[in-house]
């Protein structure tokens, strides 16, 4: 039974490899960065660009995502975003903080000066 667990997994990530991105940032928590997306609105496609400090990181291979936070007219907005999708063109790091916790959910409840973090 353990040699069918190793060849399904193994077959997955064979299948994984095809649409795995190589030319991805080492993406930290703190680093505030720039994404930019494919948005479709009807038939017509769009590239938008997103900001925003990452608080959190989900590694799981071909399903690894990044939550990001950023305030737009003092309300704060989080967005999930995969990494590996075919929708996300480009990612910039523009700036790298020094954190201790791998996530900042503690931004949450802070506004204004008190969100910024320390840069390495």
């Amino acid at each position: 039974m353990n040699i069918k667990q190793t060849n399904h997994s193994t077959i997955i990530e064979e299948i994984e490899k095809k649409f795995k991105k190589t030319n991805i940032p080492n993406i930290e928590v703190g680093d505030s960065i720039q994404i930019k997306l494919v948005i479709q609105e009807g038939n017509k496609e769009r590239i938008q660009n997103s900001e925003g400090i990452v608080i959190s990181k989900n590694n799981a291979q071909l399903n690894t995502t990044i939550t990001i936070r950023k305030v737009v007219q003092n309300i704060g907005i989080e967005k999930v975003y995969l990494i590996h999708s075919p929708r996300i063109i480009d990612i910039k790091i523009i700036r790298k903080a020094k954190v201790r916790k791998s996530k900042l959910y503690y931004l949450r409840s802070r506004s204004g000066k008190a969100t910024r973090l320390k840069l390495r």
